[in-house]
């Protein structure tokens, strides 16, 4: 019979390359216990075939991961290989469109830095831009019940894409704690500025309204398998303030050409912008619908939305949409269909029904947007919704 070589604190250090104080940390935490302790002297020993598990231990402490997420790891290495290197590949993921998140946070603000609302040259168009919608959502043909919510009110477009069994609900009290930026404070002018409105309390209008969804989320269920996705535009007059997160999407259809400007929060897309997947391959990757983003309720380390200014233009098309659309209907049917749609009624019918076409194996929501100029510009529609 072999006998394992016990190390101590000293020589198990140097082989790991972690150092005594953090061997004792992790000792405390349950991370990394010696083999054994001495009773009399209290010193720490550990056996050779933990140097394995202490390696893991720094190498995911080195990339960033928080110690809960080092001890998932390392135990699911010890049953599961395949689904530890799955977790660290979700980790990271999470990683990569958290930064990508602060690097669009960042390119805002030096551009705001470098251009204060204070000093933006008046428009140059005085033409009033106005914008005209419509909004609905389809149960689709598979799916039992419709957590799909869509909204178009006078400022305000919204699709939220609801799962897990409180997944309606959610993604209809996401929408409704964002329903005072089309009536409230914050969605009406302030003078000073071309859109009289501040581009930075817009933002932090709409940050502070996904804050609240979230909370309602947590509110009306416990389970953390349900949560909701959010997708909404704020009409200032001339820009389209853009909060999202998760994989509902908005596109823009501008001057025939059809762009997202969204980015989905999905372990597949951010394979995608490593370039270890293709958008082909993506369309079949069985972690296509896991998601690194969304609204779950969870006031600890609430998820920080994306946040965007656009500047509107008269002749603009825009679409708000559940993955019910776009993972059924290709993106030349889509815009095929925008750009021949003689308005925004017709553009949401004629889109659920090639959904339909194709299957509709998923819910669908819809809210198509048309601006266009008109130089004595009405009072705003009426809030509608389907709920």
């Amino acid at each position: 019979m072999t006998r394992r070589t016990r190390l101590t604190i000293g020589a198990f250090s140097r082989l790991s390359r972690l150092s005594a104080k953090a061997l004792r940390r992790y000792d405390e935490l349950g991370l990394l216990p010696p083999a054994s302790v001495d009773p009399f002297t209290g010193y720490r020993y550990y056996d050779e075939s933990q140097v394995e598990r202490a390696r893991l231990v720094v190498w995911l402490r080195r990339i960033g991961m928080p110690l809960a997420g080092v001890r998932g790891v390392c135990d699911l290495y010890g049953t599961d290989p395949a689904a530890a290197a799955r977790a660290v590949r979700a980790y990271w993921a999470g990683v990569e469109s958290e930064t990508a998140a602060r690097r669009d946070l960042a390119l805002f603000l030096a551009d705001q830095l470098a251009r204060p609302d204070e000093e933006t040259p008046p428009m140059t168009n005085p033409t009033t831009l106005i914008i005209r919608h419509a909004a609905r959502t389809d149960r689709g043909l598979v799916r039992e019940t419709d957590q799909d919510t869509a909204l178009a009110g006078g400022r305000l477009l919204a699709v939220a894409d609801g799962f897990g069994t409180d997944g309606g609900p959610a993604g209809a009290a996401a929408i409704a704690a964002l329903r005072e930026l089309d009536t409230g404070p914050a969605a009406r002018p302030a003078s000073g500025t071309p859109d009289g409105l501040r581009a930075g309390d817009l933002l932090n209008a709409l940050e502070d309204a996904v804050h609240r969804a979230n909370t309602a989320i947590g509110d009306l269920t416990d389970s953390p398998a349900s949560g909701t996705t959010l997708t909404a535009m704020v009409w200032t007059g001339s820009r389209l303030a853009l909060v999202h997160i998760g994989d509902s999407r908005a596109y823009l259809l501008r001057d025939g050409g059809l762009f997202r400007i969204t980015h989905d929060h999905t372990v597949v897309q951010s394979m995608i912008d490593a370039g270890t997947l293709t958008e082909a391959e993506a369309a079949t990757h069985p972690q296509r619908t896991l998601l690194l983003r969304a609204l779950h309720g969870a006031t600890d380390h609430p998820t920080q939305p994306d946040l965007r200014l656009h500047e509107a233009r008269a002749g603009d098309r825009y679409l708000l949409c559940s993955d019910g659309l776009f993972t059924t209907v290709p993106d030349a049917a889509i815009r095929s269909t925008l750009t021949g749609a003689t308005d925004p009624d017709a553009a949401v019918d004629a889109l659920i029904a090639l959904a339909h076409e194709a299957g509709a194996p998923d819910n669908i929501a819809c809210v198509v947007a048309d601006v266009s100029a008109a130089p004595d510009a009405p009072a705003p529609k009426a809030l509608h919704a389907a709920l």
